[in-house]
């Protein structure tokens, strides 16, 4: 095939175009637990990473392996690995560079239960995560010590919706040897991370790139350009020989298979030992939703655009949070790093508080009342009660949440059906705020 960089084409090739056995055209699904070796000296190369190749599936998987190529092949990256969940995504591409004593920089603008993962599950395991305002880059300099391994956040944090500072912030990491880890969530396709100076890029892979609410499962994805022996006393788990891998130096270890390093000890260390892994099933479905991803997001975009222009005119909503709303830098940071569109999230605030949310949320008929984004069907939740409950209200308000933020996740139905079920909904919620 032609050499090809565009998403529509690479999410229908890239890492597979037919099974050599069979002729198969679908990416088959490889349900199995284990691989036959060629021989002794193949088992031992494979263990001894002389070569790449199938061991066990809770480590690598054939149908995963097609997922993971094709994802980084869209990202520009060099290799990706699969697994269970995006939470999973989150905790070990931070714990692939940290260790107990160590902290990372985070970004407050995060779905709630990164937030929780950050400030509770990682704390017990002995990892700082220091959040600050993403507002000012600088703020990342400020709080970076001998002990920062990474700096963390989301392209288009959930619920928020303010872009980060992708490019400013990654600047400020090479120059320290820290790499910038991008939750690109919310954002496939319509942005590109490591065009800007990310290292790593993570995914929920059951949000966009599944697409059909079916599937749970993850990814992390290696740009291949972060130097991690620039310096070696900030990335001490990459250049330090590794006592669970026989001494590896992980730098070393992989020069020979290309600048996989970072994601190469993932895999055969954390993955490995901790095993979240993704099943092969979960991977097939994925690359079903994949393979539309760019038509689906150009629609997701569209649709947002429409019901924001609707919503923004509406006597009863008192504030509509999108990124073609902002101004400022805020907007700058937009129309610099969303160059497909802007997403199809769009929170907002009615004018009767909390009891004309709650009505409005049960009053919705085309929309499901769930806990996801980036379904093909329109969603809508109330984030204070569900996705950030487990924060104080001082956490929430720093991630963008209030008791009466509603945040709509805008499918691909007729844009007609989607307002027009708005548009009864808020009639509904009118009627409660006249009640009371």
């Amino acid at each position: 095939m032609t050499e090809s960089k565009n998403p529509e084409t690479l999410a229908l090739h890239a890492g597979y175009r037919t099974d050599p056995t069979t002729g198969a055209v679908a990416v088959p699904i490889y349900q199995t637990t284990s691989y036959q070796f060629d021989s002794a000296e193949h088992a031992a190369n494979l263990f001894g990473l002389k070569e790449l190749g199938n061991i066990y599936t809770r480590i690598m998987n054939p149908t995963n392996d097609v997922l993971e190529q094709r994802i980084a092949a869209l990202d520009g990256g060099v290799a990706a690995l699969a697994v269970g969940s995006g939470q999973a995504a989150s905790a070990l591409a931070l714990q692939n560079v940290a260790q107990v004593g160590d902290n990372v920089v985070s970004s407050t603008d995060l779905y709630g239960g990164t937030w929780s993962l950050f400030a509770n599950t990682l704390k017990q395991q002995g990892i700082e995560v220091r959040f600050v305002d993403p507002s000012d880059p600088e703020n990342f300099r400020r709080a970076t010590d001998d002990k920062t391994r990474a700096y963390y956040a989301e392209t288009l944090p959930n619920p928020k919706l303010h872009v980060f500072p992708i490019r400013e912030v990654s600047d400020i990491g090479r120059e320290f040897g820290i790499p910038l880890i991008m939750d690109n969530t919310a954002a496939p396709i319509i942005c590109r991370p490591f065009d800007h100076g990310a290292a790593v890029i993570i995914y929920s892979t059951t949000k966009y790139i599944g697409g059909h609410g079916t599937s749970i499962g993850g990814l992390i994805v290696d740009s291949g350009t972060f130097d991690w022996e620039a310096h070696p006393a900030r990335q001490p788990l990459l250049n330090q020989p590794d006592p669970s891998y026989h001494g590896a130096v992980w730098v070393e270890a992989v020069k020979p298979l290309g600048p996989i390093a970072y994601i190469l000890k993932a895999r055969v260390t954390l993955l490995r030992d901790l095993g979240p892994a993704t099943s092969p099933f979960n991977s097939f479905q994925t690359i079903q939703g994949l393979e539309t991803l760019p038509l689906r997001i150009r629609e997701h975009c569209r649709n947002a655009d429409a019901v924001t222009e609707y919503l923004s005119r509406h006597d009863e909503v008192a504030k509509v949070i999108h990124p073609s709303l902002q101004g400022g830098e805020e907007r700058r940071r937009a129309d610099a790093y969303l160059t497909g569109g802007y997403g199809g999230l769009v929170g907002i605030e009615l004018k009767g508080g909390l009891e004309a949310g709650r009505a409005f949320i049960d009053a919705l008929e085309l929309f499901y009342h769930v806990a996801n984004i980036g379904d093909a069907r329109s969603l809508a939740i109330h984030p204070a009660t569900t996705t950030h409950s487990q924060l104080t209200p001082e956490e929430q308000l720093a991630t963008g949440v209030n008791e009466g933020y509603v945040r709509l996740s805008v499918g691909i139905e007729h844009i007609d059906d989607i307002i027009a079920d708005l548009a009864q909904a808020l009639d509904k919620a009118v009627a409660v705020k006249a009640a009371a």
